[in-house]
């Protein structure tokens, strides 16, 4: 699975007509951002921290088809980016992010598997 962090607004939004077309940053890069497991926690920290009204959707990265592209980013890793909209049915999960928990550890505590 892969991830994306967006505001509940844009959630909404992506909801009503089927599709995400992205975010302010998205746009400018030309492709929507997307993060793996062991990449979204630092995302999180470094790109949302303070945000509110936050949710966290899982991304089945087999629906995305030739769309989605695996690129060097941040320190060289390899990051998931997809050039077209997101279709909503292409999410798995969403998860509210809650507003009296920093972002990445609420983002953390979710990937967490049950009973840890």
């Amino acid at each position: 699975m892969i991830y994306k962090l967006l505001t509940a607004e844009e959630w909404s939004v992506a909801r009503a007509v089927g599709r995400f077309e992205g975010s302010a940053v998205d746009h400018r890069d030309g492709f929507i951002h997307l993060s793996g497991r062991e990449q979204v926690v630092e995302t999180a920290r470094r790109h949302f921290a303070g945000g509110a009204g936050l949710a966290l959707l899982t991304v089945d990265p087999d629906r995305l088809g030739a769309a989605l592209r695996w690129e060097p980013s941040r320190g060289g890793a390899l990051f998931p980016h997809l050039y077209g909209p997101l279709p909503v049915d292409a999410v798995v999960g969403v998860d509210a992010i809650p507003p009296d928990v920093p972002v990445a550890d609420a983002v953390a505590a979710l990937l967490r598997p049950p009973g840890e």
